[in-house]
This record gives structure tokens, sequence and C-alpha cells, in this order.
């Protein structure tokens, strides 16, 4: 490591590599093209990511933080696998966080906040989208409302809460059409209330969304209906 202080512009230029290799990452393992269980290392990420090594480095320790992969010193980076228990855990958390952030942002919400929450509306009723495009839709009304709250410490909270939990969603989906066309209209409920700085309503969408992830958890585990053929 080198004994001189890189000045600013080189630390808000690092700051801003690692957070595109922190994104790159997350969507690969999001998105399961680096499958759980699998081990792999820096030079492979740094290839499919097409980021320098530093940057790579940096994503992998914050998530590794945020629970999205372990670190094996000399032997590589370790893609955990999900499970039904974790995801119910998680939403446990998720509910209590994601609450706290309705509030405040039907509170705090500036007129900057509410053009990029009104334009997401927008987004979240357009039909016939993709999985890739509805991964980037709700990562960012994610990102909207916490921004809305205005606590920096919230948002540190809420990230690797939601990252997680969005995970396990795309990990299991089957009938993408239909799970997009549910997700887009809870989500949009949560804005539409935002918007109009509603909280209990706010409050009231948020936790509707949250008993569809549970019981999406759950379906997972579940066996599948058996019939005899007769109507």
């Amino acid at each position: 490591m080198a004994d001189e202080r890189p000045h600013e512009g080189s630390r808000m230029s690092n700051g801003g590599k690692a957070e595109e290799a922190y994104q790159a990452i997350e969507a690969l393992i999001v998105f399961q093209r680096l499958e759980p269980g699998s081990l792999v290392s820096e030079a492979q990420l740094t290839e499919l990511t097409g980021l320098g090594r530093t940057p790579v480095r940096e994503a992998l320790q914050r998530l590794a933080r945020h629970r999205m992969v372990h670190i094996y010193p000399n032997r590589g980076v370790l893609i955990p696998a999900t499970s039904v228990e974790e995801q119910l855990r998680l939403l446990e958390l998720r509910l209590a966080l994601e609450q706290l952030a309705v509030q405040l942002a039907c509170e705090r919400a500036t007129a900057a906040d509410r053009a990029s929450m009104e334009g997401m509306v927008g987004m979240l009723a357009q039909d016939g989208v993709d999985m890739d495009a509805y991964a980037g839709t709700v990562r960012e009304t994610h990102m909207q409302i916490v921004r809305a709250a205005h606590n920096d410490y919230l948002a540190d909270a809420i990230a690797p809460v939601q990252g997680l939990s969005r995970r396990f969603w795309f990990a299991h989906v089957s009938d993408e059409a239909s799970e997009i066309r549910t997700g887009a209209r809870l989500h949009r409920a949560i804005l539409t209330a935002v918007l109009g700085g509603e909280v209990r309503a706010a409050e009231a969408a948020v936790r509707a969304l949250n008993r569809y992830l549970v019981e999406f958890a759950y379906a997972t585990i579940r066996p599948p209906k058996i019939t005899d053929g007769r109507s």
C-alpha cells in the first residue's frame, strides 16, 4: 500500500468505481449468474465486471458485510445459498425498517423526491416489463423511498436487507409475468401513499408487500398440488 494519501478527486473516482462494482456483482448474485454454493476468484469477478481489482475488492468487502458473499483468503469468494428460514427472518426486519422509511418519507420528501417517485409510479404501471427491467425498477423504488426519508443511518441499515430478500425472490420466481404484475402493483401502492403524505396508507401498503413476500417464501417449500384429472 502506498504511503501517499490520494487527493479528493481520486477518492471520489475510486468510490464511484467501487459502487459500480458493487452493483454489478450484486446483480450477478441476484440473478443467479453466480450460482449459489459456487466459489469464484477476484480475477474472475474483475473479468466479469470489466472493472479493476481495487474497486472489485472494495465491493467484495461491502458485499461480505451485507452477507451477500463469504470471503475466504487464499481460496476465493463463496456465493452462499439462500434459505426460507433466512428469508423469513430478513422479512421481519425489513418490515420494521420499511415502515419507518415510509413514515419519514411522508414527512420529509422534497419536491425533487416527489418528482422522481411520480415518474416511477408511471414506470410501474407499464405492461410487458421483463425481469431485468423490473429488477432495476424495484431497486430504484426502494432507493427513492429511502432517499426521501433523509436518514443516512436508515439507508445503511435497509440496503443489505432489501438486497438479500430481493435475491431470494428472483431466485425462486417461476411465473415471471404474474409475479412482476403483483410486485409492481404493491410497490406502486407504497409510492402513491407516500406521494399523498398518507402515513397510515403507506404503512398498510408496506405490510401488504411484506405479506406477499412471506407467502411467496412459504410457497417455495410447499409440495405441489396433485390432481386426479377430474374436474
